[in-house]
């Protein structure tokens, strides 16, 4: 199923078969003024990376696969775990470090809420190698017309 970043146009597709069916690591499936949706799928032991957001929120599905959530205050105090499957939600408070770690033997396939717009719109990242690269390079950035936390608020990355 071909999903088009449309913009902060009306859009509507099948979320759940979009999601199960999207093989790459990222999709940018919409882009709104003050939020924006991805597709993801993450390999079997790896996860989305341990990240914090300081003024973005964070609504995660899974809609295939298992994995861990986990989530703390500090990057070396993850004290929020939880078993998630099919059908689970995880809802990221902005400024808390989180990864959700696939533990199963099947891609997980998930979507993500960010709000605001994280990601530049439409992008497409094959493996999270892809994702990183464009983000160092500065072609991963929200488009101009999102509203954007401070520029103070800098995002965070383990490792």
């Amino acid at each position: 199923m071909a999903i088009k970043d449309v913009g902060p146009e009306p859009s509507s597709f099948d979320l759940e078969k979009a999601t199960v069916e999207n093989t790459n690591y990222r999709h940018v499936a919409w882009t709104g003024k003050y939020l924006q949706m991805t597709l993801m799928s993450i390999e079997p032991g790896k996860s989305i990376g341990l990240e914090k957001h300081p003024e973005t929120d964070q609504f995660v599905r899974l809609d295939a696969g298992q994995g861990k959530a986990v989530m703390g205050p500090e990057e070396d105090q993850l004290d929020f775990e939880q078993e998630v499957s099919d059908g689970w939600a995880v809802f990221v408070p902005a400024g808390m470090w989180h990864d959700v770690i696939n533990t199963g033997d099947e891609p997980m396939r998930l979507y993500v809420i960010y709000a605001p717009s994280h990601h530049a719109q439409g992008i497409t990242q094959a493996t999270a190698e892809d994702a990183e690269a464009d983000e160092k390079s500065g072609k991963d950035e929200p488009p101009e017309w999102t509203v954007q936390p401070a520029p103070d608020a800098e995002d965070e990355s383990a490792g």
